[in-house]
């Protein structure tokens, strides 16, 4: 999730004391807010980039820490705002455009998102060629930076998503027109970085899998989609779900998104990782133990508790990586658990609801001793 707390794109101590805190938390996989591979590919000022040595460095100072200091993975989420770039920070006004210091922004065709948002400029095939170089140049400095996987932002109405959905594509040419069209220039974008990133190194995609619109992309239209990352080489579908038109419809609730990353698991045999208003550990092993995802992101349960995954794993028994400094910690924790499991069943069997027969037993005394 974007922290918008950058300073020229470049990760500060916010971002180190944010993602470090998260991996001594104790989760498999941390993955970075979207970062962008140039200037004008932001969505605000506060946005966090890698196209330069100072943001290599910045960032490899957070993966070193991250390495050193937890047992946990850490994937760079790349992306390009397109349309929905030059915006307020979130706190100011949530994909408002900028009143002054803005750039020009890109999208698949020349639609703003809002009325009164910036029209943003075809991409012409100039522009997808200096935008597929970018996300090259940025993939080549994460490989040297150590993260451990690399992730394509294609959701949510940015640059890549808007080539996706008929919704923001009206293009004519061979970029528009039927979903395989729709879908040439975000694969020709990861195909790219598949053959600049590690071989041995896992890559993932995020997409929105139903635009929460009429006309737009569906769970049909989504299987689609993952089955063609997969011909090009992705190991995971990151589903996720709409965001690419304002006047988009979601039906919210528990789990909302989780029956698209079940139907694209299931239909197109496609490893995913579902999201969206997850929030118990209890909800994450029943999705697993179902088979309806492989992994399961949690954002804002660790935005309040950094430490989510290190007290779900002790109220389950099971003891994760703890580093030293917080070991006394995690073994009151693993103590306090079992006891509160412990009284959790007992209250389950004194508060569980008496049979017919039992209440009829009960009332048979009850009548017999009144005699």
């Amino acid at each position: 999730m974007c922290m918008y707390s950058a300073k020229e794109g470049m990760p500060t101590d916010w971002h180190l004391v944010h993602y470090g805190s998260r991996a001594i938390g104790g989760p498999g996989l941390l993955f970075t807010e979207m970062t962008c591979v140039a200037p004008d590919a932001r969505i605000t000022h506060g946005c966090t980039g890698l196209w330069n040595d100072e943001q290599e460095a910045a960032w490899r100072r957070i993966v070193e820490f991250v390495h050193a200091q937890s047992a946990t993975k850490i994937c760079l989420q790349l992306g390009h705002a397109g349309r929905k770039g030059a915006t307020k920070l979130m706190w100011d006004g949530m994909d408002r455009p900028l009143e002054e210091g803005g750039w020009e922004v890109l999208s698949a065709s020349p639609e703003p998102y809002f009325p009164d948002s910036q029209v943003p400029r075809e991409t012409s095939r100039a522009d997808m060629e200096r935008v597929k170089a970018e996300f090259v140049t940025a993939t080549e400095r994460a490989a040297r930076i150590g993260f451990d996987m690399l992730e394509l932002h294609c959701a949510h109405g940015y640059l890549l998503a808007s080539f996706i959905s008929p919704l923001t594509n009206r293009r004519t040419d061979e970029y528009g027109g039927s979903l395989d069209n729709r879908l040439r220039f975000p694969l020709e974008v990861f195909e790219a970085m598949r053959d600049a990133w590690p071989r041995e190194k896992p890559m993932s995609v995020r997409i929105s899998a139903t635009d929460w619109a009429e006309g737009g992309i569906t769970g049909d239209h989504a299987v689609e989609v993952a089955r063609a990352f997969a011909q090009a080489g992705v190991d995971l579908v990151d589903v996720s779900a709409g965001q690419t038109v304002r006047e988009a419809r979601p039906v919210y609730g528990r789990m909302f998104q989780l029956p698209f990353s079940d139907q694209i698991r299931n239909e197109a045999h496609v490893a995913t990782m579902c999201v969206g208003n997850i929030t118990t550990a209890d909800q994450v092993n029943t999705i697993l133990a179902a088979g309806r995802a492989d992994l399961v992101a949690l954002g804002r349960p660790h935005l309040v508790d950094p430490f989510f995954t290190m007290k779900a794993a002790a109220w389950y028994g099971a003891k994760t990586y703890c580093p030293p400094q917080y070991a006394p910690g995690q073994d009151q924790i693993m103590r306090n658990s079992v006891r509160d499991r412990a009284d959790l069943d007992d209250l389950k069997v004194r508060g569980k609801p008496k049979t017919r027969a039992e209440l009829k037993a009960e009332g048979e005394g009850r009548r017999l001793a009144a005699e």
